[in-house]
């Protein structure tokens, strides 16, 4: 197998988009039926954001195991052979809702945010979007993460905001935090949050070259059409490529994407253009050193 495969990750749906302006899947019927889309255009690996099930609710977040397990099983069904890759993030020192639905649905992969970020966002007229919070992720909370994916033998996919981030997860992997019975390291360089790193191929030259031994890296690319030039060279770099409504809505020529399988189908191309291959969801699970399906 060549390692110049390129895995695509789906992310369907986001933290708190509102389906009554967007139309982002919510229900486990909507998020199978994307998840479809999604893997039918080329993703391996669904990245699984779970909201509340009541009407009117569906913008709002939920760590309830039951709806996890209904959304993963669906997803599970719709796409034989598919990776699962759940979120966790949460602020503050309670870590029980993501531990309880990692604990109850299993996904090979989980995401592990592997440091804090001032979170802010400005209007145009310089007011904040929202008020200014601290997503919080001390390395106790880090850790508890990685004790509870080690128990259930998930792989952690480290989210890195920022440079210190990306160095941080080498010293997890150095302290011995990350085992290797994890599989092979993985950074997720996240670009676009507007106090984070910004979507810029420039530092893509750069990351790279702060990454631990035997790492696997992708990005997560946050914004409107200036993302597809920042895919390209993801995937002309080596990195694994990631996409879907959570990221954006719109796709290389400017045009909104109707669903979250043209955003795949997109980034297939970006692959395509760089000479790699997609993987199959098997290879995508030897490229991450996950156990066969």
């Amino acid at each position: 197998m060549s390692a110049d495969k390129a895995i695509l990750t789906c992310a369907l749906t986001g933290v708190l988009t509102n389906p009554m302006q967007h139309p982002v899947p919510v229900t486990p019927a909507q998020m199978a039926e994307a998840a479809r889309d999604a893997f039918n255009a080329g993703a391996s690996v669904m990245h699984v954001h779970l909201r509340m099930q009541d009407e009117g609710l569906g913008h709002l977040p939920s760590w309830d195991p039951d709806v996890a397990e209904s959304v993963v099983g669906a997803i599970r069904e719709a796409c034989p052979g598919v990776i699962i890759n759940l979120t966790t993030g949460v602020i503050g020192k309670d870590i029980s809702g993501p531990e309880a639905c990692i604990r109850r649905v299993r996904p090979e992969i989980a995401a592990c945010n592997a440091g804090s970020l001032n979170y802010l966002k400005l209007k145009e007229d310089g007011s904040w979007a929202w008020p200014p919070m601290v997503f919080d992720n001390p390395v106790a909370k880090v850790q508890a993460f990685l004790d509870v994916m080690e128990a259930c033998g998930v792989h952690p996919e480290f989210e890195c905001f920022d440079v210190g981030i990306v160095r941080a997860v080498g010293m997890f992997v150095k302290n011995g935090m990350f085992k290797k019975s994890m599989g092979r390291p993985e950074y997720n360089f996240v670009m676009g949050v507007a106090s984070g790193m910004p979507c810029d191929a420039d530092l893509l030259t750069l990351l790279p070259r702060y990454l631990c031994e035997d790492a696997v890296w992708q990005t997560t690319l946050i914004g409107r059409q200036e993302i597809w030039p920042v895919h390209q060279k993801t995937a002309e770099l080596g990195g694994m490529l990631r996409t879907g409504l959570e990221d954006t809505f719109y796709l290389p020529d400017g045009s909104r994407a109707s669903g979250n399988g043209p955003l795949i189908e997109a980034l297939a191309q970006c692959a395509a253009k760089a000479g790699r291959a997609v993987a199959s969801p098997g290879e995508a699970r030897l490229l991450l050193g996950l156990a066969a399906h």
